[in-house]
């Protein structure tokens, strides 16, 4: 074992008593994951909208995919490793409350959208302002939380997330369906003002905590330099990998799940939102707070059995989403949606709290940054763009073209096992360099 991993793990030790490092520890945390809601909501309305703005603009499930995908991936992607750099040296509670306006009155701007280009722009916008969100997010909550709490911290944090979807399923269904999508992306874009005040006004900028060794200051504001450390060390190459995979799994599935229910089980949009909503919301919330109180179990364990737990849970989520794209029952449809959904919630705390953990403290914004970089390319801008193109190409030669979304569902649902591997391995290899 390493000089540098006993460091670490006496560090760890000396501070696990300690829960919170800074003060308004919990209030920056409830305005953290709010903000994380709305950033979902506002990114997952155009998902749950994409049949009725297909037939508007008479497009492809290709063209569907690169503007709901792609167009806010490549941006996203672009500006979220200077953004995460930035976010180490300059005050990070301003530059989320900039990236709120930004990405809200963007969403705005989608629902004023007169064509294609309009929309396909506007939602660039989007991109470009959610980038500025999370890796400043994370790396308060790293400051205000001890390391081995972070992961419990995080997973709290990542009730964002089911929340925001179900905004993004059922509020988005039932305003398509009363007022059209134009108005549901307005309504969206507006809500999330306030709360680029909120943040500016009840956010206290805390203190870099340096709970690990760190790298030399010349070093640290290098995205070279982290791209290297995350290659030297294994544990954090399969965590990054699982997590890419994952997201590619579980949210590029759920990203076509409402126009799925549309197409291959003949309900409308609201429909589908009404039936998705309750699932992010209520069982995704309830994953998410069980995953929170097994971070609380495990936090005086070794820390690789975070990982194994993502794994593990992952490998029977993959099972429920092959199910669920294999048959043409609505009823099981229904109970294999409650089964896999909540499912692919429960990395999102481990990971990111591990990923915290993992780097030193003047590379944890940039870790966040690289994380979201290859997640994001993967659920944002392939899986859209693949799962589009490729219903489109499969469509001619199936009796029935609609069903062409289920099949192509059906083989992305296999990529969990991907994931899987990769989760184990993170764990083994923590073992190694941490423990």
């Amino acid at each position: 074992m390493s000089v540098q991993s006993n460091s670490l793990n006496t560090t760890l030790s000396s501070t696990e008593s300690s829960m919170v490092a800074g003060p308004g520890a919990w209030t920056t945390l409830f305005i953290l994951t709010a903000v994380y809601a709305i950033n979902i909501a506002d990114r997952y309305v155009l998902s749950t909208l994409i049949e009725p703005i297909k037939h508007e603009f008479q497009l492809s499930d290709a063209s569907v995919g690169f503007l709901t995908g792609v167009a806010l991936a490549i941006f996203y992607v672009a500006a979220g490793l200077p953004l995460g750099a930035l976010a180490d040296r300059t005050n990070r509670k301003r530059m989320i409350g900039v990236a709120v306006a930004v990405w809200s009155a963007m969403t705005v701007l989608c629902g004023l959208s007169g064509n294609f280009w309009h929309l396909l722009l506007a939602r660039i916008g989007v991109g470009v302002g959610e980038a500025g969100g999370t890796p400043p997010s994370h790396s308060i909550i790293a400051d205000k939380f001890r390391p081995r709490l972070r992961a419990f911290a995080l997973s709290l944090y990542g009730i964002g997330a089911s929340v925001g979807a179900w905004f993004g399923a059922s509020g988005a269904g039932y305003l398509n369906d009363a007022y059209g999508w134009r108005t549901t992306l307005l309504v969206f874009g507006l809500c999330g003002l306030p709360f680029a005040l909120l943040v500016w006004l009840c956010i206290r900028e805390p203190k870099r905590v340096h709970d690990e060794p760190v790298v030399p200051a010349s070093e640290d504001s290098s995205f070279k330099a982290a791209l290297a450390y995350t290659l030297r060390r294994r544990a954090l190459f399969h965590l990054i990998a699982g997590a890419t995979v994952i997201t590619f799994w579980g949210w590029g599935i759920l990203w076509w799940a409402t126009s799925f229910l549309v197409r291959s089980h003949g309900l409308t949009v609201g429909e589908a939102g009404a039936l998705l909503g309750p699932i992010h919301g209520l069982a995704g919330t309830a994953m998410m707070i069980v995953t929170v109180l097994v971070m609380l179990l495990l936090r005086g364990k070794p820390m690789g059995r975070q990982s194994s737990f993502v794994a593990w849970t992952t490998l029977l989520g993959t099972l429920f989403s092959v199910a669920l794209f294999s048959t043409s029952r609505l009823d099981l449809v229904h109970v294999l949606l409650w089964l896999f959904v909540p499912i692919t919630y429960i990395y999102i705390g481990p990971s990111i709290g591990l990923l915290q953990n993992l780097y030193p403290a003047g590379m944890r914004a940039k870790g966040s940054a690289i994380l979201l970089f290859t997640a994001n390319i993967a659920n944002l801008a392939i899986a859209p763009q693949l799962v589009g193109l490729l219903s489109d190409l499969v469509g001619p030669y199936l009796a029935n073209p609609a069903e062409s979304l289920r099949y192509v569902l059906l083989g992305c649902a296999f990529t969990g096992f991907w994931a899987t591997y990769h989760y184990w391995a993170c764990a083994r290899h923590m073992q190694r360099e941490i423990q």
